[in-house]
């Protein structure tokens, strides 16, 4: 019993210690009891969260990012702070040893049932999966494949009253070759396994194509399936409901853009609070940017939600983009993912993730020096261009627009040519200033890839041969993604690159941007780059 307590307690103070840590590049909380949507310009794509007790916790599509599965914590659904990852690697860990851009963890459902956190997650090309802990910081146990198979996605567990436990899920049809329906299934009360082949509960061909992200609830005798339909950038918010869990189930459209300029407003987590408030998170798609998230009101007329402010019809509602806190009955400080790092932990940042599973020689935090040391490392598989390097350090567009600085002193090794370290934007199309080794000297060099998913080579520049080790490198990131790059050899005198670049999403995810250190040959030692801070600013 000591043991738990001593967990559990060290864990409220780790969550109660995060908060303060407030971004300077977009804050929803507006200091007046209102809040600006979104409430994270930031892509965390289909958003899942559960409240326990007074305390929220959401999860999102990770993909094939590690590590992956990330866990939010709230007190109000406006103020959310990153306390960890439920995947510390992704699964089979082999396969995504390599980049597999757009795989792995789709639109994951958490849920808490008798004392336990659990997270379900369909991964298109394996199947579903769910990993549990007593604890939403972790430790997460490893995954357990529910179900194999291919195209099986967005699965979201139900425990009845009853005993009874029910999953359901929508089908990839580029993997499964349908798509666009809906089927629940009995599930092992355990969660590790679906135990029957189920029912198809919802066929969204007739009117709402490309039904999928379901999330299962029970509501005064219903059983309400939430779920987007339309396509990710113009869809809308569908809620089916029925007495029975295996339907039929009747439908009807609860939300969708109406007059306002958020697109595609769908996908996400009904949310009751202790007074019996409700909300909904979802997400709008904004290119570069990702899927940001949004917090709409939601009211219950006739059993039916209506998500947003009504838009004219008494049955749907349309995005708000400004309004009051949830009245959760305190008022709490803001507090924001992390974005900066100053490097004086003893471990990577939370906000950092890698392009696949990586390997521990890669980097390591100096936290005597409050340093981050990256070896350049050869990538195993054959890369045509960064896109197909793991070896990227990145985190997500935390803003509309930002600046991101960086301090950094190279170090390569005298037996290698060709060693580089930099920062990249990084999408379908990137752009990247680094630090490349000569024999002569080290030099600065801008390159950029136009189709880079399509394997097209990267195109340099180089601008000048610097004098010593260290280089201040910059990116200016301006409304519509546009990026320009710049550098500076003492800190105070940044030089622009000529060229700008427009950031562009990856696959099923926003642009991200970061570090990188890479070399193209193979020997016993490797040279290194040591990371004094990563700064982000308005």
């Amino acid at each position: 019993m000591k043991n738990t307590f001593s967990v559990i307690f060290l864990s409220s103070m780790l969550i109660m210690k995060s908060y303060g840590q407030v971004s300077t590049v977009w804050v929803s909380d507006q200091g007046d009891d209102t809040f600006i949507n979104p409430v994270l310009h930031a892509d965390y794509s289909d958003p899942d969260v559960v409240r326990v007790g007074e305390d929220f916790y959401m999860t999102a599509s990770s993909f094939n990012a590690v590590p992956g599965l990330p866990v939010l914590h709230s007190k109000d659904l406006v103020n959310w702070e990153l306390i960890g990852h439920a995947l510390q690697r992704q699964v089979p860990v082999d396969h995504f040893s390599v980049p597999r851009h757009g795989d792995g963890v789709w639109a994951p459902a958490i849920r808490h049932h008798e004392g336990m956190y659990y997270i379900f997650w369909g991964d298109p090309d394996f199947g579903i999966y769910m990993v549990k802990s007593k604890n939403p910081i972790g430790p997460w146990d490893e995954p357990v494949l529910v179900e194999s198979g291919k195209g099986l996605i967005d699965a979201c567990p139900l425990w009845d009253e009853d005993g009874n436990a029910y999953l359901v899920h929508a089908y990839a049809g580029s993997r499964a070759g349908i798509k666009s329906i809906l089927v629940v299934k009995p599930m092992s009360p355990d969660g590790t396994k679906v135990t029957g082949t189920g029912r198809l509960v919802f066929d969204g061909h007739p009117n709402h194509p490309t039904v999928e992200g379901s999330k299962f609830y029970k509501r005064n005798g219903y059983y309400y399936i939430f779920a987007p339909a339309g396509g990710v950038s113009t869809g809308w918010q569908l809620v089916l409901r029925s007495k029975n869990p295996y339907g039929p189930y009747e439908e009807r459209v609860v939300m969708d853009q109406g007059g306002t300029d958020i697109n595609g407003p769908h996908q996400g987590a009904w949310i009751s609070l202790e007074n019996n408030e409700d909300w909904f998170m979802h997400f709008q798609d904004k290119d570069a940017y990702g899927r940001i998230l949004h917090l709409q009101p939601l009211v219950w007329k006739n059993d039916w939600p209506i998500i947003g402010e009504f838009s004219g019809d008494e049955t749907k509602g349309e995005p708000v983009m400004q309004t009051t806190k949830p009245n959760v009955g305190k008022v709490y400080p803001m507090a924001t993912p992390a974005d900066s790092d100053e490097f004086d932990g003893i471990e990577l940042g939370l906000q950092w993730q890698w392009h696949a599973n990586p390997k521990a020689t890669w980097a390591f935090i100096d936290s005597g020096n409050s340093q981050l040391t990256l070896f350049t490392a050869k990538p195993e598989n054959e890369a045509r261009n960064l896109w197909d390097v793991p070896q990227l350090l990145l985190q997500k567009f935390p803003a509309e627009e930002f600046t991101v600085t960086t301090k950094l002193a190279f170090y390569p090794n005298e037996k290698l040519e060709n060693e580089r370290v930099g920062l990249v934007v990084m999408g379908m199309s990137y752009a990247n200033l680094f630090l490349n080794s000569s024999p002569d000297g080290i030099y600065l060099i801008y390159g950029s890839c136009e189709q880079a998913i399509n394997g097209k080579p990267e195109v340099m520049e180089e601008l000048r041969k610097i004098k010593g080790n260290d280089v201040y490198l910059r990116v200016k990131v301006s409304k519509g993604g546009l990026c320009v790059f710049s550098y500076s050899e003492d800190g105070s005198d940044f030089q622009e690159v000529h060229t700008a670049f427009k950031a562009e999403p990856g696959k099923w995810i926003g642009a991200k941007v970061g570090l990188y250190a890479l070399r193209d040959s193979q020997i016993n030692d490797s040279g290194f780059a040591r990371v004094d801070f990563f700064r982000f600013e308005k």
